[in-house]
């Protein structure tokens, strides 16, 4: 399982359960509030919460009957190949029933839930209730290769008594053989063609054959791993094909490269993170580290030692994967602009040595509750080591955030947060910037940005904060919320204009807001006011009845999404700057928006022009 599951108890009666489930797993315990003593985190409504959670890719283990669980992740139900395990708990202990996620964790995970509690595992997956075991979930350390037919031909072709056999050696191939009731035997090649490359000291070959259609999947330890160099800007397809011919060279299988390797230089060389893959993710170590390799490299290099600090880049970087014990089976390989070498580990690798490459996620969570939360935002803060941000919004994530590490900054701290969040990132951390709305709209986006490419006041960030990954999560910004809440006010053209002077000379605010009236845009004014800014929203009001009727809608929108959310409709001539506040974003009609009494209520919208259309057909 990706990643650590999360216990959820709905009352005391099984929250005795729940609590022994989580101490045995390492795992926390989420409780209903109002109902269950304090634990990791609370939350208010069962639904809403494990739905996020499962969203969000997070295994739920849940004392709780299993209905509660169907129904809060059945709207989300659609691919089962990347679902998370969902398991459901009685609450006396007595059963775990995996509902979701058999392949990806679940079974196993019913069966230890079952072991700790002293009951059963209710385990309905046909393959692992006849044969035993999961073909797709190979142990850690362990690689899987399809030679021909799929997983699902095979484990058909098992189930309904096909001819079979496993070949190999060892531990995992004697239990896979036991298994499958077969006798295990030696490799033979010439008996299946398209395994001539397969090392035959590693694989361990399970197949069935039903009439003439053969199905063959082969398991590989993880030992090998590719040390990897290359010059700035080198093409990725040079450096993949280097790769491939010293694989080939071996007869190396993919399904047992445990990773890529290099110097933290390259981390954020786009030909070495060609080759990265969940399965065989890269590592980086510092030219320090590679330099202790030097005894050890069969092609050392006093070129690249004054280059990079170390005497080889790709030798290196492979035997420090290896360990102390590991040892090169591919030395030095080159091109004009790359380098490769592997190396082969004693054992398979379960654990990678050497640093990730760092991430700062920019994560927009829309207005603040969870529905309008999207699920890619979620999955960020999950997956994140930190978080990074204005409390308030931090806050907002409630149960999701527990237990993370988490720095707050103030409201006004833009540069700070988003430097200390770079330099984390640097440092191999995988860092999540928190905002309301969405990041890219008069948030944290184009700062962190701007830190990276220029350094803006503060001056330039480490090289290692710019070579760090960036990725946004787009979110549910303010106008589109305000938006929705009126009705479709923003049915035709529009424009957002912040009213705030930090940033921003006041007389280019002025300048786009006459632009915006001539055009007859609908306008959603972001930071309305403040507590020394007071009349800017005004001068905006005076500009815009110069150009559009006193009784042009107008939508004031507070605390979006939140208990405390207030919607208002005003006229543009009756707009008071002392009914806005700081958390209300404003949105002011064009000349042919709209307010209509309709079914329960009032509700804005400005028509696209669709009268016309017909008209002129």
């Amino acid at each position: 399982m990706k990643h650590t599951p999360t216990v959820i108890a709905l009352s005391e009666s099984g929250a005795a359960t729940a609590r022994r489930i989580a101490v045995a797993l390492g795992a926390p315990l989420h409780g209903r509030q109002d109902r269950v003593a304090a634990e990791d985190a609370h939350f208010p409504d069962a639904l809403d919460h494990i739905r996020d959670l499962f969203a969000a890719g997070i295994p739920v283990v849940g004392v709780c009957a299993a209905g509660i669980l169907i129904r809060a992740v059945a709207p989300l139900l659609s691919d089962k190949r990347i679902e998370p395990p969902v398991v459901a708990v009685a609450e006396d202990g007595s059963a775990a029933i995996p509902l979701l996620g058999g392949h990806h964790g679940a079974n196993r995970l019913a069966r230890e839930i079952a072991e700790i509690l002293n009951g059963t595992a209710q385990v309905t997956t046909a393959g692992d209730l006849t044969l035993g075991l999961s073909l797709d979930e190979p142990p850690p350390g362990w690689g899987m290769q399809i030679w021909a037919g799929s997983v699902k031909g095979l484990a058909a072709g098992l189930l309904s008594g096909a001819e079979r056999q496993v070949m190999g050696a060892g531990p995992f191939a004697e239990d896979l053989a036991r298994k499958l009731g077969v006798t295990l035997t030696s490799h033979r090649m010439d008996s299946f063609p398209m395994l001539g490359s397969m090392q035959q000291e590693d694989a361990v070959l399970v197949t069935c054959t039903e009439g003439s259609e053969v199905n063959a999947i082969s398991y590989h330890p993880k030992r090998y791993v590719i040390g990897v160099g290359c010059a700035r800007d080198c093409p990725p397809q040079e450096l993949q094909a280097l790769v491939q011919e010293a694989m080939a060279a071996e007869q190396i299988p993919k399904a047992g490269v445990a990773g890529i390797f290099s110097i933290d230089l390259k981390a954020d060389e786009p030909a070495v993170l060609s080759l990265a893959a969940p399965e065989s993710p890269l590592r980086v170590f510092p030219a320090d580290r590679l330099e202790a390799e030097a005894g050890r490299l069969a092609n050392p290099s006093e070129i690249v030692f004054a280059e990079v600090g170390c005497h080889g880049v790709a030798e290196g970087a492979a035997l420090a994967a290896a360990g102390p014990e590991g040892w090169l089976v591919v030395e030095k390989r080159k091109t004009a602009n790359a380098t490769c070498a592997i190396a082969r580990a004693p054992a398979p690798l379960v654990a990678l040595p050497g640093g990730r490459r760092g991430r700062v996620s920019l994560v927009g969570i829309g207005p603040g509750q969870s529905a309008w939360r999207t699920p890619e935002a979620s999955r960020l803060v999950v997956e994140a080591d930190e978080l990074v941000g204005y409390g308030l919004y931090i806050d907002l994530l409630g149960p999701l955030a527990a237990g993370k590490p988490r720095h707050d900054f103030p409201l006004g701290g833009e540069e700070a947060r988003c430097r200390f969040a770079l330099e984390r990132a640097g440092e191999g951390r995988d860092v999540a910037i928190i905002c309301s709305g969405d990041a890219g709209i008069y948030a944290m986006g184009a700062l962190v940005f701007e830190l990276m490419d220029t350094g803006a006041a503060g001056g330039p960030v480490s090289d290692a904060a710019r070579r760090v990954e960036v990725i946004s999560a787009p979110g549910v910004s303010a106008l589109q919320a305000a938006a929705a809440r009126a009705g479709a006010p923003l049915g035709h053209d529009f424009c957002a204009i912040s009213l705030s002077d930090l940033l921003t000379p006041r007389a280019d605010i002025l300048r786009r807001i006459r632009a915006a009236a001539e055009g007859d845009f609908v306008i959603a004014f972001y930071n309305p006011v403040s507590k020394r800014r007071r009349t800017l929203l005004a001068e905006a009001r005076d500009i815009l009845l110069g150009h559009r009727p006193e009784d042009c809608p107008v939508l004031l929108a507070s605390s979006l999404g939140r208990p405390e959310e207030q919607i208002r409709y005003r006229t543009l001539a009756t707009l008071e700057v002392g009914e806005v506040d700081m958390l209300t974003t404003v949105l002011i009609g064009s000349s042919q928006s709209r307010l209509a009494q309709l079914g329960e209520g009032p509700r804005m919208y400005t028509p696209r022009g669709y009268e016309r259309k017909v008209l002129d057909e």
